[in-house]
C-alpha cells in the first residue's frame, strides 16, 4: 500500500513539471537599450517577472493554448503579445516611449503663450494689469513682447513688419471684428476687453494653426475662464473713472459681470495738451461684458458679451488749415460670443459656436458727416480626436459674414455711398504627430472660399519641434496665409484679389529653473498685395493686386523670476529688415509703422518692509521712415528720431484686499515724435512746409485703488502683486 503511493505521488510531480512552460525573452527600446524592471506577466494570471538589468526575463507558468503576454513600463507604452504560450521563448521586445504630455516637445514657433496653466507659458494674464505703461491693456503689455513694433500715436499691434489690420483677434475661438476702441489719428487706441475675464492668451507672431485664418501676420487668442475660483466683488476707483466687477457662483453655473467708466476730462486739466490739440470734449467710455457659464458632467457652455459707448470732440492742427480742424466722433460696439463643447465617446470632442458684432461710427470732420456700420458674424464647428497619445486629429468648418455700409454726407448736400459685403466659408484639418518625447510635428491645411473676392485658396501650414535636452528645443513651421483686402480699399476696387504671404520660421526656446530664453529667426514673403495710383482711394482710382515685399529679422526674449531675490525682469529685442511695394508707393520702401529695432526692459520688484511691488518699464524704438517731398532722392528715405519711453509704476498692498496704484508714463518726458505732416502744395519759395506730429501729452499720469471683496477673506491681491 505505501509503495503504491509513493509511485502516485512520484507521477504526479512528474506531470506537473511536464505541463510546466517556460516564458522568456529580453526588453529593449526602440534603440536596443535594455530596460530594466519591465513588469512581464500572462493576463489574468499571476504567472509573471520583472526583466534584469540586461533586460532580460523569465518564468514558468502552468497555462496552456492562447494567451496574453502583457510587459508594461511606467515610461513606454505597453506591449502586447498573443499567442500560444509554447512560442513564447527568446522574445525580442520592443517598447515604445510613452508621450509625456507635460514633460515632451512643444509646438512652440511663433506662439507665445500667457496663463497660469500654460507650460510655455512666458507671460501671465496678471502681468497684462502689473506691467508700467500698460494701464490694464492687453495690447500694450504684448507690446513688451519681440516681434511687435513701436508705433507712435497708434496703439495697435505691429507685427513683424505687418500692419495693424494683419493682426485678428479671437476670443473663445470665435473673431472679434473691431477689437479696439474707435479713436482719431494721433490719439493712441486700446483694447475693448478687460484682461480679469480672460485665463489665458495666445500670440501667435506667424506660423499659426490651420485653424484660423484671414490674417496676414499673426492672430491673438483670448480664453475666457473655465470656472472661476470664487465669489468676489471687485471695485476699482481711478484718477479717470472706475470699475465695478462681481463673479456668482451656483454649483456648476456662474455668471461674471465687469463695467467700468473712463473720462479724461480731470486728467487733461491736470496735464495741459500740446498747442495743437484742442478738446471740446474729452474721451468718454462706458463698457461692460459678462459671461455665464454652465459646466457639466461632460460638457461646456459660455456666453460671452461687451459692450462699449464712447464719444469724443477734438480739435487738430492740420498744415494745410489755417485753424484747428474739428473731429467728432461718437461709437457704439457689440459683441456676443456663445460656444459649447462637449466630451463624446471614444475620445472624440465637439466644440461650435458663435459670435456677432456690430460698430456704428457717427463722425463730424469739418462740415462733412459720416455714419458707417459695420456687422459681422462668425460660425465654426470644430471635432477633435484623440487616437492615442501620439497622434490628434482636427477637423472643422467655418463661415464668416461681414456687412460694411457707409454714407458720407458732404457740405455741398451730396451724399455719397459704399458698401462691402462678403460671405466666406473655411474648411480646416490639422494632425498633431508625436514620434517620440523629443520630436513631433503638427501638419495642417485650410481652404477658404470669399464671394467679395470670388477666390478660392488653399494654405498649407507644418510645423516641427525638436527637444535637445530637458529645457530646451528647436522649431520649424511654415505656412501659406491669405487676407481679403482691407475694407477701405475693398469698398472702392472691383476685381481685387486675395492678398497672400508666407512665412518660414526658426525658433530655439529654453524653460528652466525660472528663466526663459527665446530666439526667433524669420522670413515673411507677400504677394498679391493691393495698390492703386491715387494719393488717397476712391471711387475714381484704379486697384490692382500687383503688390509684393518681404519681411525678415530675429527676435529674443530673456526672462527670470527666480534668481533674483524678489525680482521679476524680462529683456525682449527685435531687428526687422523690410520692404514693400504696396497701396499707393512709388517704389519699394520700408513702410512707416516698420522700425529697425525694438527694444524693451520690464522689471517688478516687491519690497517687502513696504508692502510694495514696483515697476519699470522702457521702451526703445529706432527711427522710422517717412518721405520728404523737399529732397530729391529715395521714396520714405528719411527716419524720424528714436523713440523712447520709461514708465514706472507702484502698487502698495493698503490691506490684504485693497491695492492703491500708481503709474507715469514717459516718466523722463521724452519729446517724442509721432510723424510729420507736408502741406498738399509747396509754398512761394517751392519748398512744402511740414508740421512735427507729437503726442497729446509728453507725461501721463495714473493713479487707482483696486478693492476686492471676497467670501476668502485671504484675498488673492497679495499673490497678484
Amino acid at each position: 500500500m505505501l509503495k503504491y503511493h509513493v509511485l502516485s505521488l512520484a507521477f504526479l510531480c512528474t506531470s506537473l513539471l511536464v505541463a510546466q512552460t517556460t516564458i522568456s525573452g529580453k526588453v529593449v527600446d526602440e534603440k536596443n537599450i535594455p530596460i530594466s524592471g519591465a513588469n512581464v506577466y500572462l493576463e489574468g494570471t499571476y504567472d509573471g517577472a520583472s526583466s534584469d538589468a540586461n533586460g532580460d526575463f523569465s518564468f514558468e507558468t502552468t497555462m496552456k493554448g492562447s494567451q496574453t503576454l502583457v510587459i508594461s513600463n511606467i515610461a513606454y507604452e505597453t506591449h502586447y503579445e498573443v499567442g500560444d504560450v509554447s512560442y513564447f521563448k527568446n522574445l525580442s521586445i520592443h517598447l515604445r516611449e510613452t508621450i509625456n504630455q507635460l514633460n515632451g516637445v512643444t509646438l512652440t514657433a511663433g506662439s507665445f503663450e500667457a496663463g497660469d496653466n500654460s507650460k510655455v507659458s512666458v507671460l501671465k494674464p496678471l502681468d497684462i494689469v502689473t506691467t508700467a505703461g500698460a494701464a490694464g491693456d492687453f495690447v500694450a503689455a504684448l507690446q513688451t513682447l519681440p516681434g511687435t513694433s513701436t508705433v507712435g500715436g497708434d496703439g495697435r499691434l505691429f507685427v513683424r513688419g505687418g500692419a495693424a489690420g494683419e493682426t485678428q483677434v479671437f476670443i473663445d475661438g470665435l473673431r472679434v471684428f473691431q477689437p479696439f476702441n474707435a479713436t482719431v489719428n494721433n490719439i493712441p487706441t486700446r483694447g475693448r476687453f478687460s484682461p480679469f475675464l480672460f485665463k489665458g492668451i495666445t500670440f501667435s507672431t506667424g506660423g499659426y494653426s490651420a485653424e484660423y485664418g484671414q490674417a496676414l501676420s499673426s492672430v491673438l487668442l483670448l480664453n475666457t475662464t473655465d470656472v472661476p475660483e470664487q465669489e468676489k466683488t471687485d471695485i476699482s476707483v481711478m484718477s479717470v473713472g472706475g470699475g465695478l466687477g462681481h463673479t456668482e457662483i451656483w454649483e456648476t453655473k456662474s455668471l461674471s459681470i465687469n463695467t467700468s467708466y473712463i473720462n479724461l476730462a480731470p486728467y487733461q486739466a491736470l496735464v495741459p495738451s500740446n498747442q495743437d490739440v484742442r478738446w471740446r470734449k474729452p474721451y468718454e467710455s462706458l463698457a461692460g461684458e459678462a459671461v455665464f457659464r454652465s459646466k457639466g458632467a461632460h460638457n461646456m457652455f459660455k456666453f460671452y458679451t461687451g459692450f462699449n459707448h464712447s464719444t469724443l470732440d477734438i480739435d487738430q492742427k492740420d498744415i494745410n488749415y489755417e485753424d484747428l480742424v474739428r473731429f467728432r466722433l461718437k461709437n457704439n460696439n457689440l459683441y456676443i460670443n456663445s460656444t459649447y463643447k462637449h466630451y463624446l465617446e471614444n475620445d472624440w470632442t465637439l466644440a461650435t459656436g458663435a459670435s456677432v458684432s456690430i460698430d456704428k461710427n457717427k463722425i463730424g470732420l469739418l462740415t462733412d458727416a459720416i455714419d458707417t456700420e459695420e456687422i459681422g458674424a462668425h460660425i465654426k464647428l470644430k471635432l477633435k480626436k484623440n487616437f492615442s497619445s501620439r497622434f490628434q486629429l482636427t477637423l472643422g468648418a467655418a463661415y464668416f459674414k461681414l456687412d460694411y455700409e457707409d454714407v458720407l454726407m458732404a457740405e455741398n448736400d451730396r451724399t455719397y455711398k459704399s458698401v462691402y459685403d462678403d460671405d466666406l466659408t473655411a474648411a480646416f484639418a490639422e494632425g498633431d504627430i508625436f514620434f517620440s518625447n523629443r520630436f513631433a510635428m503638427k501638419v495642417g491645411l485650410r481652404g477658404e472660399y470669399s464671394t467679395a473676392v470670388e477666390d478660392f485658396s488653399l494654405a498649407p501650414r507644418v510645423s516641427l519641434a525638436y527637444k535637445g535636452g530637458d529645457k530646451g528645443q528647436f522649431s520649424l513651421a511654415y505656412g501659406d496665409f491669405y487676407q481679403n483686402p482691407a475694407i477701405e480699399y475693398a469698398k472702392y476696387g472691383d476685381g481685387l484679389n486675395t492678398e497672400k504671404t508666407s512665412h518660414y520660421i526658426l525658433n530655439y526656446q529654453y524653460m528652466g529653473n525660472g528663466r526663459t530664453f527665446r530666439a526667433e529667426a524669420y522670413y515673411k514673403e507677400y504677394d498679391h498685395l493691393v495698390k492703386f495710383d491715387t494719393d488717397t482711394p476712391g471711387f475714381d482710382t484704379l486697384f490692382n493686386n500687383l503688390g509684393s515685399g518681404y519681411a525678415a529679422g530675429l527676435d529674443v526674449f530673456w526672462r527670470d523670476n527666480k534668481n533674483i531675490k524678489n525680482l521679476d525682469y524680462w529683456i525682449s529685442y527685435s531687428y526687422l529688415d523690410t520692404q514693400r511695394d504696396y497701396l499707393n508707393f512709388e517704389e519699394q520702401a520700408t513702410p512707416n509703422f516698420a522700425p529697425k529695432h525694438n527694444l524693451s526692459i520690464v522689471t517688478k520688484y516687491w519690497i517687502n518692509d513696504l508692502r510694495s511691488q514696483v515697476g519699470l518699464s522702457y521702451t526703445h524704438a529706432s527711427g522710422r521712415p517717412y518721405d520728404n517731398p523737399n529732397t530729391t532722392g529715395s521714396f520714405l528715405a528719411e527716419k524720424t528720431k528714436a523713440y523712447n519711453n520709461l514708465s514706472l509704476n507702484w502698487a502698495y498692498l493698503v490691506s490684504p484686499q485693497k491695492i492703491l496704484y500708481c503709474s507715469v508714463g514717459n516718466a523722463l518726458g521724452f519729446k517724442n515724435v509721432n510723424g510729420y505732416q507736408y502741406a498738399d502744395a509747396p509754398n512761394s519759395n517751392g519748398q512744402f512746409e511740414r508740421r512735427t506730429i507729437r503726442p497729446t501729452a509728453d507725461t501721463f499720469f495714473f493713479v487707482g485703488i483696486f478693492w476686492t471683496i471676497s467670501a476668502d477673506k485671504k484675498s488673492n491681491q497679495l499673490d497678484n502683486l
